[in-house]
């Protein structure tokens, strides 16, 4: 039977972890193994103790303890070589604030023989919505997230597929036409990151799920959303959208992401735009360009 190590990083949001991992623990899993590789990034609060109290005699979870933020690359690299050097046939990265469907990982790991990397369908979590008013109740949990993730070329901007639309049944087949799985839930075999390495730990948080897509689509490798495979996403909830975390991040690792496989053209364009984005009233938005050029990356200036 294959065995499946399912990545689920925490900082500092137990409450929300153990919910989803009481979900995963509920799946069925008659034609695999699997173990959930728990892994604290260094929290400062007391989420090591609740999980070992918690899980100290599950053997199906395996906790581990970073030492110190990592950030969503690190810690998640941390998982990734735990479970490459304990052989596990494929590697999930599944984030924390996720409730997964019973057969999310049976029906991923069908596809698994025709696809490299494989991704769910995403629905936002019932009450999380971008546009709550916009729906009835009968819609509520049936509100897409994520199909996997399309890329505008001429601007660095990634894009969730078909997001905020009502699932009424039309979005069953297999999606191949995509350019990233989100890092929210995606499926690799070992062979995938013997082949293209771990997340770029340039990135610390942000874009690295993008990167690691496009590192595989140009080794050829093949990329799908499974609609059949379903989890719901706490939109936000372990990492809260806006301000200036995502001023910074999200400025440098555009503009690196921009640098490693767009076209001359939008390099130039973002080229420009950088300088534009040097004389931002944001701060962090002017740190991210300083950075950028002066190969600060990873955790980069981030307090």
């Amino acid at each position: 039977m294959k065995k499946i190590a399912i990545i689920v990083l925490n900082w500092k949001q137990p409450k929300l972890t153990v919910e989803t991992i009481t979900s995963i623990l509920k799946i069925n899993h008659s034609s695999f193994i699997y173990e959930i590789v728990l892994i604290d990034n260094g929290s400062p609060d007391n989420s090591l103790k609740i999980f070992n109290k918690k899980y100290k005699n599950n053997n199906l979870i395996k906790i581990l303890d970073t030492k110190s933020n990592l950030g969503y690359v690190g810690g998640n690299n941390f998982g990734i070589n735990y479970a490459l050097e304990n052989n596990f046939d494929f590697i999930i990265l599944l984030n924390n604030d996720v409730i997964v469907d019973q057969n999310f990982l049976e029906e991923l790991l069908k596809e698994s023989n025709h696809y490299d990397i494989l991704g769910p369908k995403i629905y936002f979590a019932p009450g999380f919505e971008f546009h709550k008013d916009r729906y009835q109740k009968k819609d509520l949990g049936k509100v897409i997230w994520s199909l996997g993730g399309k890329i505008d070329w001429n601007n660095i901007y990634g894009s969730n597929i078909s997001i905020d639309k009502v699932d009424h049944g039309q979005f069953e087949k297999i999606n191949e036409n995509i350019d990233f799985i989100s890092g929210c839930c995606l499926m690799a075999s070992r062979g995938v990151f013997k082949t293209i390495g771990l997340l770029d730990k340039n990135y610390f948080m942000y874009l690295e799920d993008v990167d690691f897509c496009q590192r595989a689509k140009r080794s050829n490798l093949k990329l799908a959303c499974i609609p059949k495979s379903v989890i719901w996403h706490i939109n936000s909830g372990s990492s809260k959208s806006g301000g200036d975390l995502h001023d910074y991040f999200i400025t440098r690792n555009r503009i690196y992401f921009a640098y490693k496989y767009a076209s001359l053209r939008t390099k130039l364009a973002v080229f420009r735009e950088s300088f534009r984005l040097f004389f931002s009233q944001s701060k962090w938005k002017r740190q991210a360009v300083i950075d950028l050029y002066k190969h600060k990356m990873n955790k980069g200036s981030w307090q």
